[in-house]
């Protein structure tokens, strides 16, 4: 107790006299009253010191269950504690970075630079709906995207369409004002149907202040919301279990308390609440489709998934009450050779002319396998920084020697390559989230519960390019296996959180320094949700399978034109021809026949029945063609695929059963090959 009361004499006199200063330890800078502090001479410590106890302190202030307590609350609390609510190596790792001055380009963003038709037009031109923007309308993908969207997710196109249409008016035309415009009332500005006749309008006419918002140009024809026909779901019917983390129904859809202005009432945010010290854990649903892996689905089925991802995340949003905002990317020219500061897309052009198939960096890869190799057991890995000379002296080599195959991997040292691994994180020219999807990924920190800010990062995932969701991908299993030492290494999952999360969430812009302070907490929180709920969130969600399946089969409906009609007409008389002559030979129903190019046996027929699976089919084939063969455990490992029909390919999870993937997709080809991975 005598040491708080000379503490608090202190800060009553006045003046504080700072007899020393530790840089890592901002825990106990709210002992000390900003407002009664004195500035420091010139000969005392430097500027950047006191700003960083600052900083400290409204990093613990806000830190996830941070509070002010009181005195005798703060002596007796546990160090374990301290340390779990301490946001001191996140301002450490602040320091070192700004120190090494090597922080992002600030020109990239441009805020405020884009107004609401920009924004709209190239949130539509994302979610592959551009044509409803450019007046190309017909009978093309983005009909068919729209006649597969929910009611919430349609409402929410529809919105963003009409505040494009209202914005290209207001900028297109400024008519003089009538003096009704003026005593008109906002809510005559929102009417959408065509008004009938007044009956107290004398002259029989539409009043002109009723603004009709139905354009040729920009008007789709929105989708009528007729009972779908049920199949086979994806994923099994959701469990009322705390644990299970339900994939069949959209996001959104689960959210309807929060639409309703009634969040108290959502069960998911009752059950798991976000100042919970401990992460909830969830088991990922076992459906008879199986899982599904990104890696598993082709790149034009992805595609398809990150324009519903992007439909269903602003919708989930928007029933939460988080405006989903946008960065507009300034035109810079980027580094389009060496190492360090070029775009993840340049680095993987130029590793694939040596390595085909490459889907992370060269070098971002050497970085990891090294940090492995040496430095998961020790102590302060990735919190201590290496020697600021030999690190500008490595980068300097790396470009040079690199590609080139000269340079010494033995003279890197762990805390060396560690500095080296998050200098090329943040020098990236475009963030490694991506500039447009920062602010969502942001946003998601003020999400109501865990549950939901999982939900939001899953379809995040989705919709990163593929060079940013692998390398991101590379990076959380790197940490993971960090936290697995954290024994030997005494970095555990929130030590790691803090260090990542300033180099992954780059602020830029006149308020980067306020946006960082009121973000570190939440920054951190994030990255420990990525780190811990990886293999979910690269899981991808049964309903947007489903989604892509009515997709693809919408895509595939007769068009409306004669000239359309005569061709469809044509491949119809064509492929019943086929199937007339097939019918002699075909397989009778529960039958499929699966293809084997790269086994002896190349075809073989099998009956389904409902305990079938592919990792059966796996093993017949490995019987049939490898029997006493010394070859077989030579040849690489191959997985049963369903391609065509409505998918475009997706490689069948080794639990799958097969009958259940015959019904949903009954005019599939079945293919076992080697994944491309």
């Amino acid at each position: 107790m005598i040491f708080w009361r000379s503490a608090m004499e202190i800060i009553d006199s006045g003046s504080v006299i700072l007899t020393a200063y530790h840089s890592y330890a901002p825990s106990r800078i709210h002992l000390v009253d900003e407002g009664c502090a004195t500035p420091l001479s010139p000969g005392h410590s430097s500027c950047r010191k006191v700003q960083y106890q600052e900083i400290g302190l409204l990093g613990r202030m806000s830190s996830r269950g941070a509070r002010l307590s009181s005195p005798s609350s703060l002596l007796e609390r546990p160090a374990s504690q301290d340390s779990q609510d301490s946001m001191e190596d996140y301002w450490s790792e602040v320091k070192n970075i700004e120190e090494d001055g090597e922080r992002a380009h600030e020109d990239l963003l441009e805020r405020g630079s884009m107004d609401e038709a920009e924004l709209e037009e190239a949130w539509l031109q994302e979610a592959g709906l551009s044509t409803l923007v450019s007046g190309e309308l017909g009978e093309g993908p983005a009909e068919a995207l729209l006649s597969t969207l929910t009611r919430s997710q349609a409402a929410m196109v529809k919105k963003r369409v009409d505040n494009y249409t209202l914005t290209m008016r207001k900028r297109n035309k400024q008519p003089a004002r009538h003096v009704q415009d003026v005593f008109s009332t906002p809510d005559t500005l929102l009417v959408d149907p065509i008004l009938p006749v007044s009956p107290k309008s004398p002259n029989g006419h539409m009043p002109s202040r009723c603004i009709h918002r139905t354009s040729s140009r920009v008007r789709p024809a929105f989708p009528s919301f007729s009972p779908v026909e049920r199949r086979v779901s994806e994923c099994p019917p959701p469990q009322d279990t705390s644990d299970t983390l339900s994939f069949e129904v959209p996001y959104s859809e689960g959210v309807t308390a929060h639409r309703r202005g009634r969040q108290g009432d959502c069960q998911d945010c009752q059950r798991i609440r976000r100042d919970d010290p401990d992460l909830p854990t969830f088991q990922l649903p076992r459906p008879k489709l199986g899982l599904t892996h990104i890696q598993d689905l082709s790149c034009e089925d992805m595609k398809k998934i990150g324009y519903i991802s992007l439909i269903e995340l602003t919708t989930f949003y928007d029933c939460l009450g988080i405006e989903l905002k946008r960065n507009r990317a300034a035109r810079s020219k980027a580094r389009e050779s060496g190492i360090f500061g070029v775009p993840l897309t340049t680095l993987l052009e130029n590793d694939q002319k040596k390595f085909p198939g490459s889907k992370v960096p060269l070098v971002f890869r050497k970085l990891l396998s090294k940090l492995e190799q040496t430095g998961l057991q020790t102590e302060g890995i990735l919190r201590v920084p290496g020697s600021a000379s030999r690190v500008k002296h490595l980068r300097q080599e790396l470009e040079q020697k690199f590609y080139e195959e000269r340079f010494d991997w033995e003279q890197v040292r762990h805390n060396d390559a560690a500095g080296l691994l998050k200098m090329f994180i943040r020098e990236l020219p475009y963030p490694l989230l991506t500039l447009q999807h920062l602010p969502a990924f942001a946003a998601a920190q003020s999400v109501s519960s865990p549950r939901h800010q999982i939900q939001a990062l899953h379809l995040l995932i989705m919709l990163l390019p593929e060079p940013n969701r692998d390398t991101l991908k590379a990076l959380l299993e790197f940490l993971r296996k960090v936290v697995a030492y954290e024994e030997k290494n005494r970095m555990s999952l929130w030590n790691v959180s803090m260090i990542v999360a300033p180099n992954l969430f780059t602020y830029r812009g006149k308020n980067a320094k306020q946006e960082e302070m009121q973000g570190a907490a939440g920054a951190a929180h994030l990255v420990r949700l990525l780190i811990t709920y990886q293999e979910l969130l690269w899981t991808v969600p049964c309903f947007l399978i489903s989604h892509v399946r009515k997709l693809n089969e919408a895509s595939k409906k007769p068009p409306s034109s004669e000239k359309t009609k005569r061709k469809l007409l044509l491949m119809r008389k064509r492929n019943a021809e086929k199937t007339e002559r097939s019918e002699l030979t075909d397989l009778r129903e529960g039958v499929i026949r699966v293809h084997a190019p790269l086994h002896a046996k190349i075809s073989m027929a099998i009956q389904l029945d409902n305990e079938t699976k592919a990792k059966d089919v796996m093993a017949r084939f490995d019987y049939e063609n490898g029997r006493g063969s010394r070859s077989t455990s030579q040849r690489p490992v191959q997985y049963l695929f369903e391609v065509g029909g409505n998918i475009g390919e997706r490689c069948l999870d080794p639990e799958t059963h097969l009958l259940d993937v015959y019904h949903v997709n009954p005019h599939c080809e079945w293919l076992l090959k080697p994944t491309t991975t």
